[in-house]
């Protein structure tokens, strides 16, 4: 009989204990109705849908973003390569200058082939010259290394090429080194 008292004894213990948990849900109100459910169901899969339908746009972007970035990659995975060979170019072209004024046929004649044969192999791979000289200064394709007084020129023209830029694929590759032209200076009125 003592093990059946302390038994009944649990039971009751464990009675009291139960009976505040069922409390809470009768003290929440009446459950939901049939058409309350449906509706939160209906508003919680319409934010899961908007979830779903962000992410999935995010995933599209980062899909295009990185077949960008592989196209640039393919496109401009020669840009030190053919970076390292444009003084190269500039050589020649200094070449060329000083033999024109050596009047030697033989020698001046090859070193042009052999520039407009360097000039084709660059244009092949994207490499194009940066116009400038009779242009409108543009910081985005030029750098100024001086400014020149010129009556022929407006302000702010390219009236010098120092050295030539270069483009490859349209991206800027070097800048010309130019000089441009200002206004003249007033003649100082003598007193």
């Amino acid at each position: 009989m003592p093990h059946k008292k302390k038994h009944e004894q649990d039971e009751a213990a464990a009675a009291p204990q139960a009976a505040p948990e069922k409390q809470p849900e009768t003290a929440e109100g009446p459950p939901p109705s049939p058409e309350q459910a449906l509706a939160e169901s209906q508003a919680e899969a319409q934010k899961n849908w908007d979830l779903y339908l962000r992410e999935r746009a995010e995933l599209d972007n980062y899909r295009k973003r990185m077949q960008r970035e592989k196209e640039d990659l393919a496109r401009f995975a020669n840009e030190n390569l053919l970076r390292e060979m444009l003084p190269i170019l500039d050589n020649l072209e200094r070449a060329v200058s000083h033999a024109e004024e050596d009047q030697e046929g033989g020698l001046l004649e090859g070193v042009r082939m052999t520039l407009e044969q360097f000039r084709k192999t660059l244009e092949r791979f994207g490499v194009v010259p940066v116009a400038a000289v009779g242009e409108p200064f543009s910081p985005e394709r030029h750098e100024a290394m001086g400014q020149l007084e010129s009556s022929e020129h407006a302000p702010n023209t390219v009236v010098q090429e120092m050295q030539k830029g270069y483009t490859l694929n349209d991206r800027l590759l070097r800048p010309a080194l130019v000089m441009i032209a200002k206004a003249p200076a007033a003649p100082a009125a003598d007193q």
